[in-house]
């Protein structure tokens, strides 16, 4: 935060500085204001906003000077002019700053030398504009990835807790009090992903077009797909949480499961809880040694799991046979735990990693197809012409 207050403040003073000695205008506070706009968190948002920006007071001044070569500043053209730059600023597609389109055209229209007030505020846009590209392209803005790998890594420690939590509940008398808590803490935890997908959409803004990051589209897929599959584990783990509620209020007095199916569900659980933290440190880590030791500790913890999962499944099936009550919910509650299991599952997890980045790099080709002919053309790759021997 700091440091990007120091940011724009040092961009918007520049920007001042160089309007005085190239604009007309006595105060071109236009320039500055561009520039703390324009000055984003990541590269790639400064060059989004930078373009919109512009475009947005360019469209302003073009209809202020229409506006003031047919009718002038009265009280029905200046509503007149508020309405056709709102409705234009939606065509042109300048996102936030429509309201700028009509700001930048009641400035205009309000003056008395309409065309070189029009296009001192232009230059002024154009100076802030470009001096927060500058200052971002020579003082490259930090890359997020860590701060979203900590919010990653910080969600999957609170499942582990809750997962924890709910195995050391199972083996005794739980009161539909304490089980809907459980539930609860699930639904916040299913809610507070939203925070999450925030930063790593920072995180993923920060990489694009940043020339410190070489791997940025394989940094976003990972970071991305890895959120993705914790984001489905935490609704089945919200559903799950919900299964043993309900059977909470179906058991008042007496124990969720008999003791030896609790103490199997128990230690799937703490294999469960192990592979989610696994998982999350997997897809957050960059260093290659580091991610083999994830990886190792995510296969192990699997392999113990899905071991545990079939004892319980052994167990549940004698119970269920000798005492069919609730059966539905059990049924449920150990498909829930195969839904999480599956989506921790490395083998899926890879596939699902190639088809993002196929999809990735298709999506690329197709919106910029110029692009990526000289990149083929740079490696060399170049098909052959009709007709070449």
């Amino acid at each position: 935060m700091v440091v990007q207050t120091l940011r724009s403040t040092a961009a918007a003073t520049i920007a001042y500085v160089v309007a005085l000695r190239l604009s007309s205008e006595p105060a071109p506070l236009t320039a500055p204001l561009t520039a703390l706009l324009v000055v984003q968190v990541t590269l790639y948002a400064t060059i989004t906003t930078g373009i919109r920006r512009v475009n947005s007071v360019v469209v302003g001044v073009m209809i202020a000077i229409g506006f003031s070569a047919l009718v002038g500043l009265t009280w029905w053209s200046l509503g007149l002019i508020i309405l056709v730059a709102l409705t234009v600023g939606h065509f042109v597609r300048v996102s936030e700053f429509v309201a700028e389109v009509a700001i930048s055209a009641m400035l205009v229209l309000g003056v008395t030398r309409v065309a070189n007030t029009a296009w001192d505020r232009v230059l002024e846009t154009l100076i802030g504009a470009g001096v927060g590209l500058a200052f971002n392209l020579l003082f490259a803005p930090p890359v997020w990835v860590e701060t979203a790998g900590e919010s990653i890594e910080d969600l999957a420690r609170r499942m582990r807790r809750l997962l924890l939590h709910i195995g050391e509940e199972l083996g005794g008398h739980t009161p539909v009090e304490r089980a809907a808590a459980r539930l609860h803490e699930a639904r916040r935890l299913d809610q507070d992903i939203a925070q999450v997908d925030a930063a790593l959409r920072q995180a993923e803004d920060s990489l694009r077009l940043n020339p410190r990051v070489k791997e940025g589209l394989l940094y976003r897929v990972v970071l991305r797909t890895g959120l993705d599959t914790l984001e489905i584990c935490m609704v089945v783990l919200r559903v799950l949480a919900r299964t043993l509620t309900d059977l909470a209020k179906k058991r008042t007095d007496e124990p969720l499961f008999p003791s030896d199916v609790a103490t199997a569900l128990e230690d799937l659980f703490v294999h469960l809880a192990a592979a989610v933290e696994s998982f999350a440190v997997l897809v957050t880590t960059q260093v290659s040694a580091n991610a083999e030791e994830a990886e190792t500790r995510l296969a192990s913890e699997l392999v113990k799991a899905h071991a545990s999962r079939d004892v319980v499944a052994h167990t549940l099936l004698e119970r269920v046979q000798q005492h069919p009550r609730q059966w539905q919910l059990q049924g449920a509650l150990l498909a829930e735990i195969d839904r999480i299991l599956d989506e921790l599952d490395m083998e899926q997890r890879s596939m699902r990693l190639m088809e993002e980045l196929d999809r990735s790099a298709r999506e690329q080709r197709e919106r910029y197809p110029f692009l990526h002919k000289i990149q083929r053309w740079l490696r060399g790759d170049r098909a052959e012409r009709p007709g070449a021997a």
